[in-house]
């Protein structure tokens, strides 16, 4: 071709296609790039200026003729910049091959299962977080108290509550029918009340679990009330309960009304089942009062009534002559009538009577004849005399053997025979020896307490009884001094006559009542002689005439006085009773220039009822309002406070004003 120039070889491989063109810019036409290709490989944009029309024969060529087109300017293939989606190969030219049809689609489901587990966990999650924060700080929901709701409240606000409604559910008195006979116990009476504290202490509080979530959304918790109990207190009532409605069994017994033969027969008893009242009784409280029937369980002797008509006749052959006692060439007569108020026939354990002689009582009346004073034996003791104690020393003498004069008297007294029983004299040591007591610092009055008492009553005597066995008694350094040991059980036959005394609550006539006061001066003089206290159950009700806080409730053998010297030096006991009086006084050696009771405002006052009896027996009281005192002991040497005790709280309960309705006959 005559008019062609040289083809150079394009360096770009779309330059030797012909692009299409805009009409207005005649620039080439970018239609569908491929992905990956930008516009700017063209150049960037040029002004669009316009151009004359061109053509094959259009003129102003450069040689009048058409040309090609203007060959753009070589430019680098780009390479793709963009990583393509894994799993879509790209082409030469950029462009991503479309899946085959023949390869499969992973499964829809299996794309979705990891986001649902997500989505449920979330759920649960949630499920539990929010209501497991809302309960938080509070009483799980749905908790219930005997009925109580206390659920969904702050600690503070359930205790409240539960004071409140089950508090005063729980106050109710309790109508114990023992044996057809009713008597009320009130709450206070019998030690019993609810325990708040260790209540909620039961309740789930705090930052829920998921169980207790579910259980607080759909459950209750249902809760037993904590009940606080004396079990002291409660057992005092218990046994004053007792006191007046046991009948223990009667064992046959002889004794003698002058020379009389008195047979007592055997009988069955009745008694209160202690243990299991306390548990009925506590219950009952628990289900809120109301009536409780007590057991009473059955009591037999072991004596018989032909024992006892075996026992009546050896009574009658044992006071028909005298006993004679016979020493070499001196003799002395036991009269029938001594012999009687010596001789009992007592219920051996095994069914029968046996007789029992009194013989070291009979020898202090009937020995001097046998032997002369100088001769018998003396214990050694003290005297006050002159506002000081005086040793009396101890001396051994010779005697009659009491313990074998009473077991050859009881052998004629059950077997019959020869009335006539030698005795021997020997060596007899004194009970107490000078040694025992010489030495021990026993030089000056350390303290006394006296208290009062109305004249001629029936415990008066008890009183008088009890400090006539303790008198002279003698406390060695380190030993403890015990009422119920030394004294022992009061009974009939030592002197003791039945009186009115509280026990458990109840004024009840007991053998050996009024021992309490003589146990309260005790416990003054040992409190202000500074020694230690070992044992002392305070009273359940204040009495005027005793001091607050430093009363003693004594009952043989559950509730005893026990006191300890802790000095270097002994402690004597001297005792002394007047018509309305009894004082207890101990000498030694003083340890300090004073010892003093601080009080305590008397708090928490509570007011006493009022009622009426018609009961046959009943026995009348004087109101007395119940309170709380604290009494501390303070000892003071050379003008300075050089010790103090932890405080004693007391707590009274009120004391029942009852009236006695009943008509006597």
């Amino acid at each position: 071709m005559r008019n062609a120039g040289p083809i150079e070889s394009p360096t770009d491989p779309f330059a030797s296609v012909p692009l299409p063109t805009s009409a207005v810019t005649r620039r080439p036409r970018i239609e569908g790039l491929p992905p990956g290709v930008s516009r700017e490989i063209f150049g960037p944009p040029e002004k669009q200026e316009p151009q004359p029309a061109q053509g094959p024969s259009a003129p102003g060529g450069p040689s009048g003729k058409g040309t090609l087109p203007p060959v753009p300017p070589a430019q680098p293939w780009p390479m793709a910049a963009e990583k393509e989606p894994a799993g879509r190969p790209a082409t030469a030219f950029g462009t991503p091959e479309r899946p085959s049809p023949f390869e499969p689609e992973p499964p829809r489901r299996r794309r979705l299962l990891p986001g649902l587990i997500v989505f449920v966990l979330v759920l649960a999650a949630l499920a539990y977080v929010v209501p497991a924060v809302l309960m938080s700080g509070s009483v799980l929901r749905g908790t219930r108290v005997a009925g109580v709701d206390i659920g969904g409240l702050t600690v503070t606000q359930a205790a409240d509550k539960l004071r409140s409604e089950l508090g005063a559910k729980l106050s109710k008195p309790v109508v114990a029918d023992i044996g057809g006979k009713k008597d009320t116990i009130q709450p206070d009476e019998a030690g019993l009340e609810l325990d708040v504290v260790a209540t909620i202490g039961q309740a789930p509080s705090g930052f829920p679990s998921p169980a207790e979530v579910w259980r607080g959304l759909v459950g209750t918790t249902e809760l037993q009330p904590r009940i606080s109990v004396d079990s002291s207190q409660l057992t005092r009532t218990v046994e004053g309960l007792a006191e007046s409605i046991d009948k223990p069994a009667v064992e046959g017994r002889v004794t003698f009304s002058g020379l009389q033969p008195r047979a007592r027969r055997p009988e069955d008893g009745v008694l209160l089942d202690r243990d299991d009242a306390v548990r009925r009784v506590s219950q009952t409280f628990l289900n809120g009062g109301g009536p409780v029937v007590l057991t009473l369980r059955p009591a037999k002797p072991t004596t018989t009534p032909e024992a006892v008509t075996a026992a009546v006749a050896k009574a009658k052959a044992a006071v028909a002559a005298p006993l004679t006692l016979t020493l070499d060439d001196k003799q002395v007569q036991i009269p029938p009538a001594m012999i009687a108020a010596n001789l009992t026939f007592n219920a051996d354990g095994d069914g029968a009577l046996v007789p029992q002689f009194d013989a070291e009582r009979v020898l202090a009346s009937v020995e001097s004849g046998l032997v002369d004073a100088a001769q018998q034996p003396r214990d050694a003791s003290y005297e006050i005399v002159n506002g000081k104690p005086v040793l009396v020393a101890a001396r051994a003498g010779r005697g009659v053997n009491d313990k074998l004069l009473a077991r050859d008297a009881e052998k004629v007294f059950a077997e019959g025979g020869e009335r006539t029983i030698p005795v021997r004299l020997g060596t007899v040591a004194p009970a107490v020896d000078t040694t025992q007591i010489q030495g021990l610092g026993i030089k000056e009055l350390v303290s006394e307490f006296t208290t009062t008492f109305d004249c001629c009553q029936p415990r008066v005597k008890n009183i008088e009884r009890m400090a006539q066995e303790v008198d002279g008694y003698l406390v060695k350094p380190g030993e403890t001094f015990s009422i119920n040991e030394v004294v022992g059980e009061r009974t009939v036959e030592d002197g003791y006559v039945e009186a009115g005394q509280i026990v458990g609550g109840r004024m009840v006539n007991i053998v050996g009542g009024g021992g309490s006061q003589f146990a309260t001066t005790m416990y003054n003089a040992a409190f202000f002689g500074g020694f230690d206290d070992v044992e002392h159950q305070p009273m359940d009700y204040y009495a005027p005439r005793y001091p607050a806080g430093r009363d003693v409730a004594l009952l043989y053998p559950d509730l005893d006085l026990k006191w300890r010297n802790d000095s270097e030096t002994g402690v004597l006991i001297k005792t002394t009773v007047t018509g309305t009086t009894v004082t207890v006084a101990l000498w030694g050696t003083k340890r300090y220039d004073r010892v003093e009771a601080v009080e305590s405002e008397r708090r928490d006052l509570t007011p006493f009822r009022r009622e009426t009896s018609a009961a046959a027996g009943c026995l009348p009281t004087v109101g007395e309002q119940g309170f709380t005192i604290d009494v501390t002991r303070v000892f003071h040497q050379d003008g300075k406070v050089v010790k103090k005790d932890k405080k004693l709280t007391t707590k009274y309960r009120p004391q029942t004003q009852t009236t006695c309705t009943a008509v006597s006959q």
